[in-house]
């Protein structure tokens, strides 16, 4: 049984990773992945007793301790995929919610209150606002939507494919850069804050810096190579376009207001992330329909949340829900705690372990690898004197530094971050491309960062 999993899970992956050449989309397979790893459990676990059998025995006693009677072996599977299911539906209704605000700002044409400000026609300084505006842009809505965004910016900006391609490579960069240092601008920092393995001002703190190096050190390099002037293309102007300067204006504040006010309200009420961003998105959808009221039903259809909801990444959404059920799947057999022990045994030290994530984060996406490494590596309840425990308290080095790790590790390689293989399908940059003028200087900026958070440790623990 546990040999079957992991091969499905292989296998599943490698068509995630082959996803442009096999044209299969990484959504359906990692669905089939997820749903195939538990059946394989729940069917082969009928035959022999469950690995997990100090759970199931706990699981056994609570029943008894409430007068009822014992449980079957099914009752205790279905328990312990609920269990996973209650954490996973938290991550993808917080996605929901921020891709659902992020595209009625969109609708109301809010990020040109960003974009209709930048005026440069060198290509240098364009680069620097470009990346900079990615990295914290990024911080506040997530690496995903920021790639989009800003891809769609530069070809207001600029008419050269080939520069394009450039930019398109520090903003991967940049928004991965930008996203590991918040809770709410990577899916990875999500689920570790979620995960209550960091907090969100902790984070930031610590993060920060490390982040913005591996931003810096590739952007210097890179400005070296882009010189001269950049040619703008002739961008005809949108028909029917029925926005006021106040809606998009307002709607822009209000969406950009209600995301960075999630931590906010998880740090006041102790609610799940998700219920926060479940209320923001009520306050803007309840503030479009009021501004709009008055319109007819055609032109107040194109700025309604229910238009908005029909243009979220759903596929996006799915291929999270089959890639966690799918980890959590190899956590239920003991894979992931036989993993953890190998990386004990074989490096020993937080900061490798981490470095090593992040590395494979390039190859594997960074969100398998950050919830395979939260079933790893157990959050410690409480600092116990006993030094490996004590690594994994929350807020600890070891949490910290994987936000970080797991967060711009993915931009070494194109396909190693969903911001990467969007810019990838919307500018057709192709792998190898990306691999020669771009990668070298991804991997020396990751270094650079980590190199800068160890320092930084080392000087403030």
């Amino acid at each position: 049984m546990e040999i079957a999993i992991l091969i499905v899970f292989i296998l599943g992956y490698a068509a995630i990773v082959a996803e442009h050449p096999l044209k299969l989309d990484k959504a359906a397979t990692a669905l089939i992945t997820g749903v195939l790893c538990w059946t394989i459990y729940f069917l082969g676990s009928q035959r022999v007793q469950p690995t997990l059998t100090d759970e199931f025995a706990a699981y056994q006693n609570d029943h008894l301790a409430l007068g009822q009677n014992s449980v079957d072996l099914l009752s205790f599977l279905d328990h312990r995929l609920l269990h996973h299911l209650e954490e996973i539906a938290g991550i993808l209704l917080f996605l929901m919610g921020a891709m659902t605000v992020v595209e009625l700002v969109d609708a109301h044409d809010g990020f040109s209150v960003i974009t209709d400000r930048i005026k440069s026609n060198k290509k240098m300084r364009l680069l620097w606002i470009v990346s900079f505006l990615s990295f914290f842009l990024s911080a506040a809505l997530d690496n995903l939507t920021t790639s989009i965004v800003m891809i769609s910016l530069t070809r207001k900006l600029i008419a050269d494919q080939k520069t394009r391609w450039f930019f398109g490579g520090m903003i991967i960069i940049a928004a991965n850069a930008g996203g590991a240092w918040s809770p709410i601008g990577d899916v990875t920092t999500t689920m570790l804050w979620i995960g209550k393995n960091i907090s969100a001002l902790p984070v930031m703190k610590e993060t920060f810096l490390c982040s913005l190096m591996s931003l810096l050190v590739p952007l210097s390099i890179l400005s070296f190579v882009l010189k001269g002037n950049i040619e703008r293309p002739q961008v005809a102007e949108k028909s029917g376009h029925t926005i006021l300067a106040f809606e998009r204006t307002f709607v822009f504040a209000l969406g950009i207001g209600g995301l960075l006010f999630v931590p906010i309200f998880k740090s006041v009420t102790h609610l799940p992330p998700f219920m926060g961003m479940m209320f923001s998105l009520g306050i803007i959808w309840l503030a479009t329909e009021i501004i709009h009221g008055k319109k007819i039903m055609e032109e107040k259809s194109r700025f309604s949340a229910l238009q908005a909801l029909r243009k979220i990444d759903m596929p996006s959404i799915l291929f999270f829900l089959g890639i966690l059920l799918a980890v959590s799947a190899l956590g239920e057999v003991g894979h992931l705690v036989s993993l953890s022990g190998w990386l004990k045994a074989e490096l020993g030290n937080a900061y490798l372990i981490n470095i090593s994530i992040g590395l494979l984060s390039a190859i594997i996406d960074n969100v398998p690898l950050v919830a395979a490494s939260m079933n790893m590596y157990e959050l410690s309840p409480a600092v116990t004197g006993d030094a490996w425990s004590d690594l994994f308290v929350q807020d600890s080095v070891f949490w910290h530094f994987l936000a970080y790790t797991a967060g711009t590790g993915g931009s070494i390689l194109i396909i190693g971050s969903a911001a990467g293989v969007a810019v990838m399908g919307l500018e057709k940059i192709s792998f190898m491309w990306y691999l020669k003028k771009i990668s070298p200087w991804a991997l020396i900026g990751y270094f650079s960062g980590a190199i800068v958070y160890i320092i930084q440790i080392a000087l403030t623990h």
